[in-house]
């Protein structure tokens, strides 16, 4: 399958860039939440065994799961029933947030990266999955967001179709990076080998 990602400038009104905003907003604060979570659940594994701390104690039963990317998820669903302002985001948005986390500390395993570290800001959100009507003619519609008039640039490539969006904000500007995917099977190919 071939891959391609197109980038339009988003001309949006005041009513969405609040909305946007409080997207970023509520998506931090779920990274950092999660985030909190897997640092309280490793420093309650390593703690001394011969003295206790005098700044704080981590008082996590000792047969909690470690909260990877699965319970978090489902940690969130649950939240979303007493906390309204988990419910005013689409649940598909906060669940990519979780996964950039996840890879996060993926990351640090494999490739030796740091600790990952608290967000002050966030700067993009992805829609994972679009709806059908998603193009329009100078106009995207988003899931929650409604449509949204861009800065057609270049136009859609033919015989591809939307399969996520990323939202992203540069200053005080945003942009979409939209993936669009063929259903045609490419050959590998590799250069040089016959």
């Amino acid at each position: 399958m071939i891959t391609l990602t197109y980038q339009y400038k988003l001309k949006v009104n005041r009513q969405q860039e609040r909305e946007i905003v409080h997207i970023l907003d509520v998506g931090k604060s779920v990274y950092n939440y999660a985030l909190s979570e897997r640092k309280d659940w490793l420093n309650s594994r390593k703690s001394l065994a011969d003295r206790c701390s005098l700044v704080s104690e981590y008082i996590i039963p000792a047969d909690e799961p470690y909260p990877n990317y699965f319970v978090q998820a489902k940690n969130i669903t649950e939240a979303k029933k007493f906390s309204p302002i988990l419910k005013t985001v689409n649940a598909q948005v906060l669940q990519q947030v979780l996964k950039t986390l996840d890879k996060a500390f993926e990351q640090m395993k494999s490739k030796s990266f740091g600790f990952p570290r608290f967000k002050k800001k966030m700067r993009s959100f992805v829609f994972p999955a679009l709806s059908k009507n998603f193009l329009g003619d100078g106009c995207l519609n988003f899931p929650q967001l409604g449509k949204i008039r861009i800065r057609q640039s270049r136009e859609y490539p033919s015989g591809f179709e939307p399969k996520q969006a990323r939202i992203i904000q540069k200053a005080s500007v945003f942009y979409v990076s939209v993936s669009f995917q063929s259903p045609e099977l490419v050959p590998d190919m590799t250069v040089g080998k016959t």
